[in-house]
C-alpha cells in the first residue's frame, strides 16, 4: 500500500481546486492510503471527502504536526501549495516529494505590462496534475467535488417562504475589495429582476448584506454570516443559477456544475484560476472589463482601488447579468 500525502494549507477555493487530484489518485492507484495536511479552519472543506484517508491540520505552525507525520514513513509528498511551509514539510519527513509550476514570474510580468498573452493557456487543476504525472496519475476530466456533511445539508423551508421555489445565489464575498462587485450594482440589478435572490458570503460580509437586502426588500435574503461554510456550499448546491465574484464559492458552485457567471475585477481568469468545468464548460459565462490600461493590477488584490475609479468592476455591463439571471 502506498502511503501518499498531499500538502495545500490555503484556501477555500485552492482546496477545492486540489479535488481531482485527489479523486483520481485514490482510483488510479491501487491501495493508496491517501493524507490531507491543511489549515485548522480548512478542515470542514475536505472533512466528508471520502477519497481522505486521513487529515492532519496545523493552526500556526507545521511543527505541530511533524512528529505524527514523520511515524506514517510516506512513500510520496505531493505539494500543491510550494510555499516556505510546505518545504519545510518536505526537508523534515526527508520523503520524496514533488510539486507544479505556480507560474508566478508570468504573473508578476503580465502584472507589470498589463499583459494577458505571457500566461499560459492552462488552468491551475492542469498544473496540479504536473506534481503527479510521473506517478502515472491522469486527469480524468470529472471536474471537481464537493462533499456536504449530512447534518450541513440545508432545508430550504427555512428560507422565506418567497425562496423556497427556487432562487439565484450571489456571492457577494470576496478576500479583497478589489475582486468585489459594488453594492449599488447589485441593489440596481436586483429591483430589476423577478427572481428571489440569497446572498451569500461569511460573517465578514454581514453588514453589506443587510444593506442590499434592505435596499431591495423581500425579495432578497441575506444569508451571510449565519451559516458556516459547508451550509452556505449547501444554498450554493440548491441555487438555480450562481452570481460571483472570484471567491471560493465561486468553486464550490463549479463542483456542483451550476451555472455561473463570474465577475472579474483586478484579477484575471488567464491566471488560470476561472471555473473549471471541463463537461459543462458552456455553465460558465466569464463577465470583464478587457483592455482597461491597469489591468491586472495584481495576481490576489487589493483593499480599495490603486486609481480610485474601480472601473474593472464599475463597467461590467449590468444589462449582460441580467440577461443571465432571466435566461
Amino acid at each position: 500500500m502506498k502511503k501518499i500525502l498531499v500538502i495545500r494549507f490555503s484556501s477555500i477555493g485552492d482546496i477545492v481546486l486540489t479535488t481531482p487530484v485527489i479523486r483520481s489518485i485514490k482510483r488510479q492507484l491501487d491501495d493508496a492510503e491517501l493524507h490531507f495536511l491543511t489549515k485548522k479552519q480548512f478542515l470542514p472543506i475536505v472533512r466528508a471527502n471520502p477519497c481522505i484517508d486521513k487529515i492532519f491540520t496545523i493552526e500556526k505552525s507545521i511543527d505541530e504536526v511533524i512528529p505524527e507525520l514523520k511515524k506514517v514513513k510516506y512513500d510520496h509528498i505531493i505539494d500543491l501549495h510550494k510555499n516556505f511551509r510546505s518545504k519545510g514539510v518536505i526537508l523534515k519527513l526527508a520523503r520524496p516529494a514533488s510539486s507544479f509550476n505556480k507560474i508566478n514570474v508570468r504573473k508578476w510580468l503580465s502584472v507589470k505590462l498589463k499583459k494577458t498573452d505571457l500566461l499560459p493557456d492552462i488552468h491551475i487543476v492542469d498544473r496540479y496534475f504536473q506534481a503527479v504525472e510521473h506517478l502515472g496519475i491522469n486527469n480524468d476530466g470529472k471536474g471537481l467535488d464537493y462533499f456536504i456533511p449530512e447534518n450541513d445539508e440545508v432545508d430550504t423551508g427555512i428560507l422565506p417562504e418567497s425562496h423556497r421555489n427556487g432562487y439565484i445565489g450571489w456571492v457577494i464575498g470576496a478576500t479583497y475589495f478589489t475582486k468585489t462587485y459594488p453594492d449599488d450594482r447589485i441593489i440596481e440589478i436586483c429591483k430589476k429582476i423577478e427572481k428571489p435572490v440569497v446572498l451569500l458570503g461569511g460573517g465578514t460580509d454581514a453588514g453589506r448584506g443587510k444593506k442590499i437586502a434592505e435596499a431591495v426588500g423581500n425579495k432578497v435574503y441575506n444569508s451571510c454570516g449565519k451559516f458556516n461554510i459547508n451550509q452556505s456550499a449547501s444554498l450554493v448546491k440548491q441555487a438555480d443559477r450562481i452570481v460571483t465574484n472570484d471567491t471560493g464559492l465561486m468553486h464550490i458552485a463549479a463542483a456542483f456544475r451550476k451555472e455561473i457567471v463570474s465577475l472579474w475585477g483586478n484579477t484575471i481568469p488567464e491566471f488560470g484560476m476561472h471555473p473549471y468545468l471541463p463537461e459543462d464548460e458552456g455553465k460558465s459565462i466569464i463577465l470583464e472589463v478587457k483592455n482597461l490600461s491597469c489591468r491586472p493590477c495584481g495576481k490576489l488584490g487589493f483593499q480599495k482601488c490603486p486609481k480610485d475609479h474601480f472601473n474593472c468592476m464599475r463597467k461590467i455591463e449590468i444589462e449582460k447579468i441580467i440577461r443571465f439571471i432571466n435566461r
